[in-house]
């Protein structure tokens, strides 16, 4: 296995594009890995990270007729785009989600969905082996145990696939404070999706707006 290391093996937007994977009602309702409500968050912050740098996102359910439709929380960051349902359980093996990959004409391969075992280390470990740079967000993708989640972690690993969280993700793509445009959009999506750090952001907001009161003098 190559080590992925130096500046080169770190992920770039413009060579990135992101397939979101099964996040529907099905598959959510026995996720035990993860509590829910986050998988839904930091799926919906991933895919607005995804946007703000435009970084191409597919989208794809398994037989949504009977699973559930794609999470709206996510439809709604990609108004009007096609949602890819398939029958393959591995995403990789359907033709219209490769081809969908391809014509961006990036390599960098981004996964995340539900659930981690089975739907996203199929095609993660199938991708890698045809070539593909391909990296899975954990906390965007949930599994129906730790232990299922977790091992499927290990098998990819030991696949070549790169493992790294969404936030960690949104930093890497933006990697340069001083790209300000692109800046403003992150920070968006960190008080929106960041709990703690993005209250704090608009906390430090409010004190920098805030006059200081200025002590009376007693005489």
């Amino acid at each position: 296995m190559t080590f992925r290391n130096g500046l080169n093996s770190l992920l770039r937007p413009e060579d990135s594009v992101l397939v979101l994977i099964d996040h529907q009602p099905y598959q959510l309702a026995n996720v035990n890995s993860h509590e829910p409500t986050m998988v839904v968050n930091n799926t919906v912050g991933l895919a607005k990270a995804a946007k703000a740098f435009g970084v191409p996102t597919i989208l794809t359910t398994v037989i949504a007729e009977r699973g559930g439709k794609l999470f709206p929380q996510i439809a709604e960051v990609f108004p009007g785009q096609e949602i890819i349902d398939r029958t393959f359980i591995n995403t990789w093996q359907d033709q219209k989600v490769v081809d969908a990959v391809k014509v961006t004409g990036r390599k960098q391969l981004i996964i995340a969905g539900l659930w981690t075992e089975v739907c996203v280390a199929m095609p993660a470990i199938q991708a890698a082996g045809e070539g593909w740079d391909v990296t899975v967000i954990t906390d965007a993708s949930g599994a129906v145990s730790v232990e299922a989640h977790q091992v499927a972690i290990q098998r990819m690993i030991a696949a070549g696939v790169n493992i790294m969280t969404w936030l960690a993700l949104a930093a890497e793509w933006q990697r340069d404070w001083a790209r300000a445009d692109q800046a403003a959009k992150v920070t968006d999506v960190i008080v929106q999706h960041v709990g703690g750090s993005g209250i704090a952001y608009l906390w430090e907001q409010q004190l920098l707006n805030t006059p200081v009161p200025t002590a009376s003098v007693g005489v």
